[in-house]
């Protein structure tokens, strides 16, 4: 009885509050009402929750206009530690390390950007129009023909920057041939004073800007088969030569006589970072009936490159004399002697030391006579 006339007096309370007639009280949020019955029990937002049914749990409407300002996290997990009866524990903070800023590439230093863009020595000298090759620019920085800001280069390999002046000066005994390497040939030839050019087919395997075939076509060579296994190499005076046939994109090792248009009755040859022992036999196959093969052996690439001193040299002259043999020796397997053996009077690139052997299918394989001649060829090149 006594707890059906208490929820009456509570709904009747409610009901005032509803229309305006009484203003409800408002009690601290952590502070229960007193309780209206002994079966109601205080929940955790403080109001009686009441075992009739119509007992409203919810909080009675407020006519307090002023804001309200929600209690911060810490304050709510306080608050409800306290009614449940459990000690206050604060939420853990967890707290992340701020990820590093990205690099402003905008803001990197001007001269780091310039550095970049400074290009090879060789390889502007191309860009500006002073030199028609990348080799034909290193063997103008080793002739010391190139001034960077008026001083001499010395290395293809300087960077410089894009906007310095560069000067190449007049070479007094220049005859404007296609390439540095026209020169080893002119001294091979003034040594071999039995090699005739003048009304032959010759072939320039290697031919590259075409220094060689420059040479044969001076000496009257009546036409030149320029091999090589690049592309667009040999300088424009040369391409609209009539008495020139290119072959770009053929390899030395693999080609026959009917790749190039027949057999040659002069063959020269500049090849790198291959063995001639390994193209001989192609060379040799190209051969017409008595012609002359004028090879340019690079010990460079005969030795090894286990036996190759600082910087890809060879310096050691018993294994300049070693690497001559070989290519002799390799001649001999296929029936061809050894007329001569001279030196370059050029060194090769990073000063390598070259040499050039007259060979001819009808001269007799000695190897006693042709280490002689192999001998006497170091002993008179460049040390």
């Amino acid at each position: 009885m006594t707890v059906t006339v208490c929820v009456r007096e509570r709904e009747a309370q409610e009901d005032r509050w509803t229309h305006g007639q009484e203003a409800p009280p408002h009690p601290s949020p952590h502070q229960a009402s007193p309780a209206v019955s002994t079966s109601s029990r205080p929940n955790w937002r403080g109001w009686v929750a009441s075992t009739s049914p119509r007992t409203s749990t919810s909080s009675p409407p407020s006519t307090d206009n002023s804001p309200k300002h929600s209690p911060s996290p810490a304050a709510r997990d306080t608050s409800r530690a306290n009614l449940r009866g459990r000690a206050t524990r604060r939420r853990p903070v967890h707290r992340t390390r701020a990820k590093p800023n990205p690099i402003n590439r905008r803001a990197i230093d001007r001269s780091v950007v310039a550095e970049v863009r400074r290009a090879r020595l060789d390889a502007e000298l191309v860009r500006r129009g002073l030199a028609r090759s990348r080799d034909q620019a290193a063997d103008l920085i080793r002739s010391g023909r190139v001034l960077v800001s008026g001083q001499a280069a010395t290395k293809a390999a300087t960077a410089v920057d894009p906007a310095a002046p560069l000067l190449v000066t007049a070479d007094v005994n220049d005859e404007n041939w296609a390439s540095r390497g026209a020169h080893k040939l002119i001294g091979a030839l003034e040594k071999f004073t039995d090699v005739v050019v003048e009304g032959r087919r010759c072939l320039d395997a290697g031919a590259s800007t075409g220094g060689f075939t420059d040479v044969l076509l001076r000496r009257g060579a009546a036409e030149v088969a320029a091999v090589d296994v690049g592309y667009g190499q040999l300088i424009w005076r040369l391409q609209n030569d009539d008495r020139v046939h290119i072959y770009d994109r053929t390899n030395v090792r693999t080609m026959s006589p009917e790749d190039i248009g027949g057999p040659a009755g002069l063959i020269v040859a500049d090849l790198s970072f291959i063995s001639l022992s390994i193209v001989l036999p192609a060379l040799i196959a190209c051969a017409a009936p008595g012609a002359d093969l004028v090879p340019m052996v690079k010990p460079q690439f005969e030795v090894g490159r286990e036996r190759l001193g600082a910087g890809g040299v060879v310096r050691d002259p018993a294994l300049r004399a070693t690497a001559v043999a070989e290519v002799a020796a390799a001649a001999g397997r296929l029936g061809w002697g050894v007329a001569a053996v001279v030196a370059s009077p050029l060194p090769g690139p990073s000063g390598n030391v070259e040499f050039f052997a007259h060979l001819r299918a009808d001269v007799e394989v000695d190897p006693v006579g042709t280490a002689e001649l192999i001998n006497v060829a170091v002993e008179e090149g460049p040390s």
